[in-house]
């Protein structure tokens, strides 16, 4: 298996994002079914893991500090600051310097260690100049409490302004088959400035799994039940997107997760997908997908059947989305 650069390391051409182990899609599992993905992940070769301070509202950080402590030296440890629960027990986005930096001693604290490989600022605070936020983040790099600095959900003109500040190492942000917005603009500043580009939900969300068929069913605190690709009418439209890509997946004799990630690797080598799961069965077909390759016609096929053109629904609702610096297809 072939590793990656990200920022100043190398690591699995696949990571784990960590989110969905605290909350997120429903129930989270129990403490000992997430220890026990997290474990086989590494085992696996799974060597890059995601957390935030958002997730579970540090609960997330607080079960790998747990559970990983004793094996902090085998995977680059990635979080992220500037969004999280606030004293009155609201999400707020906060990129003010001295607030990034107490969210980093809360984070180290919880994740158990001494520094944090790859630290994103969550969301861009539009109270704040971005090269503000990245300032504050160059400064813990200087304390050694970080070594690489990371943006998510950026334009490219904010990740320039920000890389003018301090070399950003690694950019994240929502890229699928059904979630194309990054090849507007960011995809090709990363290259440009030598920036991994992270991509988070690459399976949308398990749409792209085919495992989630009736969205009626998922559970009332579900953040997917807020997007509007999952809405009932939308997502009619979008199943019948799906029953020609398990078609294409099924000539490349792979699973549509298999398809999906291979679709994502196959783009560039500076991609690095992020799929999450709670199920040890996923977290090895997603993991598989690194020795597979897609043929010519495959990513072809799959272009023109599954865009920004064809997927009915916007990404999030109007609220969410207001939050969100990134170039957006209209």
């Amino acid at each position: 298996m072939n590793s990656r650069k990200l920022g100043s390391f190398q690591c699995s051409p696949i990571g784990l994002g960590c989110m969905s182990l605290s909350h997120a899609y429903g129930t989270p599992p129990s403490e000992k079914e997430a220890e026990q993905v997290l474990l086989q992940a590494l085992d696996m070769g799974y060597s890059m893991l995601d957390t935030a301070a958002l997730y579970g509202f540090g609960n997330n950080e607080t079960l790998l500090g747990k559970v990983l402590k004793g094996r902090r030296n085998e995977f680059v440890l990635a979080s992220k600051c500037g969004m999280f629960k606030n004293d009155a027990g609201v999400r707020e986005i906060n990129g003010r310097p001295e607030m990034l930096k107490k969210t980093c001693e809360d984070s180290l604290r919880r994740l158990q260690t001494d520094v944090i490989d790859l630290y994103y600022l969550h969301r861009w605070d539009r109270n704040v100049p971005i090269e503000d936020s990245v300032g504050a983040l160059s400064d813990l790099v200087a304390e050694g409490k970080i070594r690489d600095i990371g943006l998510s959900e950026v334009s490219a003109d904010t990740l320039r302004k920000a890389h003018r500040t301090h070399p950003i190492a690694a950019v994240q942000t929502e890229y699928s088959l059904w979630t194309r917005n990054a090849e507007i603009a960011v995809l090709d500043a990363c290259r440009e400035l030598g920036a991994t580009f992270v991509a988070f939900s690459p399976l949308a969300r398990a749409f792209l799994t085919g495992k989630l068929r009736d969205v009626n069913a998922l559970e009332e605190k579900d953040i997917r039940r807020g997007m509007p690709r999952f809405y009932a009418d939308n997502y009619a439209v979008n199943l019948q997107l799906l029953s020609r890509v398990e078609e294409i997946a099924e000539a490349e004799d792979m699973t549509l997760a298999q398809l999906s990630l291979a679709w994502l690797l196959g783009r560039d080598e500076n991609i690095v997908p992020i799929p999450g799961t709670t199920n040890l069965n996923h977290l090895k077909e997603n993991f598989s997908a690194v020795d597979l390759q897609l043929s010519a016609e495959a990513f072809q096929q799959l272009d023109q059947l599954i865009n920004q053109n064809t997927v009915a629904g916007s990404r999030y609702n109007p609220a969410t989305q207001a939050e969100i610096d990134t170039e957006e297809f209209v």
